[in-house]
C-alpha cells in the first residue's frame, strides 16, 4: 500500500480490529478463559494476518507491563488479589487505547514511501513516480526518492538525471544534491552532480536553487534557457540556446556531441559511459579540439578518428587505451 492509498474505510476497519484484539486480550488474562473461547480466538486470528498482528502486539504489551510490575513489587505483593483485577483490566484498556491511537495515526498519517534507484556505467533508466513525474537517469547515477502526502523529495547522490515534474504547489518537489537543493516551480530540468559541483540546466518552467546549510549561497531562480554551475559558495548562471541544452540531453538517445571540445575534455566525457578508459598522456594532444556526435558506448570510433584524422598514436593496454602524439 502506498502512502496515498489509505481510505477512511480502511482506517475504520483497522480501528475495529484493534478494538476486537483488545477484547480478546482482556478476556484471556482477566475474565476467565474456556476451551470455547480459545476456539473462537483461533478462528478470529485465522481470518486475517492483521488480526494476528494486532492481538500479538497488545498481548506482548500487557506481558511486558506485568513483568515490570512483578520486578518492582515486593514478593508478597506479586500475586494480585482478585479485588485489584478490575484495575488491571482498566490498565489493559489503556494499553489498547494507546495502541489504537498509534495505529490510527499510522493509517491516517503514513510515513513517506522511500525507494533507491541506480544505474551502472553505460546504462540508463527511466523512473516513473506515482504522481506522474518521470526521472531519466544517465550512466553511473544513484538517487533516492521519498514520497508522502505533503511533499516529494529526491536525493541525487551522484550522476546525472533529467526531471519532468508534475507540478503540485501543495506538494513541493525538491531535489537535494549534497548540501544544495533545487525546488521545482513547474519544471523540466537536467541535473548533473559531481564532487563539489552541481550543474543545472532548465528547459521549461522555473526552479529555485539554494542551500539549507549555507545561507551565503542565497537563492537563485532559473528561467528556461538558464544554465547554472553551483559550487560551495557561488552560483554562476549563463544563458544557453535551446540547441545547447538539447545537445546536453543527447545521452537520452545514447549520443554525446562535441563542439570545439578539447581532446582531454572529450575523453573525460566518454569515460563516464565506458569501463574501457581512454587516457591522453601528451599535453599537446590533450589541447587538440574535436567536434561531432559520437555513440557514448563506441570508443572504437573515437580511437579511429584520433588515429586517422589527427595522426595520433594509440596503444591498447587491457582496459585502457593511451592516446599520444
Amino acid at each position: 500500500m502506498t502512502a496515498d492509498s489509505t481510505t477512511p474505510a480502511q482506517s475504520h476497519g483497522a480501528a475495529q480490529i484493534e478494538e476486537r484484539a483488545s477484547h480478546w486480550v482482556q478476556k484471556k488474562h482477566f475474565w476467565g478463559w474456556t476451551a470455547d473461547d480459545q476456539v473462537a480466538l483461533d478462528a478470529w486470528l485465522a481470518q486475517s494476518p492483521a488480526h494476528r498482528v494486532a492481538y500479538l502486539r497488545l498481548d506482548a504489551a500487557l506481558n511486558r507491563s506485568n513483568r515490570l510490575a512483578a520486578l518492582k513489587a515486593p514478593l508478597s505483593a506479586r500475586a494480585a488479589p482478585a479485588k485489584f483485577r478490575p484495575y488491571l483490566s482498566k490498565l489493559v484498556a489503556v494499553f489498547a487505547l494507546v495502541a489504537l491511537i498509534g495505529g490510527g495515526i499510522s493509517f491516517l498519517n503514513p510515513g513517506p514511501t522511500i525507494a533507491t534507484y541506480s544505474t551502472q556505467v553505460g546504462a540508463r533508466q527511466t523512473v516513473a513516480l506515482a504522481d506522474g513525474t518521470h526521472i531519466e537517469m544517465n550512466t553511473n547515477t544513484r538517487l533516492r526518492v521519498a514520497l508522502s502526502k505533503t511533499e516529494r523529495k529526491v536525493w541525487l547522490e551522484k550522476g546525472e538525471a533529467y526531471f519532468q515534474v508534475t507540478h503540485n504547489a501543495k506538494r513541493p518537489f525538491t531535489v537535494y544534491a549534497g548540501d544544495k537543493q533545487v525546488v521545482d516551480l513547474g519544471t523540466k530540468f537536467l541535473l548533473r552532480h559531481e564532487p563539489g559541483r552541481l550543474e543545472v540546466n532548465l528547459l521549461e518552467g522555473q526552479v529555485e536553487i539554494g542551500s539549507e546549510k549555507n545561507a551565503k549561497l542565497g537563492t537563485t531562480v532559473l528561467n528556461p534557457g538558464d544554465s547554472a554551475i553551483v559550487t560551495a559558495n557561488a552560483v554562476s548562471v549563463t544563458r544557453k540556446t535551446s540547441r545547447d541544452i538539447i545537445e546536453k540531453l543527447g545521452w537520452r538517445r545514447g549520443v554525446v556531441t562535441f563542439d570545439r571540445t578539447t581532446l582531454a575534455d572529450a575523453v573525460t566525457e566518454l569515460n563516464r559511459y565506458n569501463r574501457h578508459k581512454l587516457i591522453v598522456t601528451d599535453p599537446a594532444a590533450a589541447r587538440i579540439t574535436i567536434g561531432g556526435t559520437f555513440d557514448v558506448n563506441n570508443v572504437e570510433t573515437f580511437i579511429d578518428i584520433a588515429r586517422e584524422d589527427f595522426g595520433l598514436k594509440t596503444q591498447n593496454r587491457g582496459d585502457e587505451t593511451v592516446i599520444s602524439k
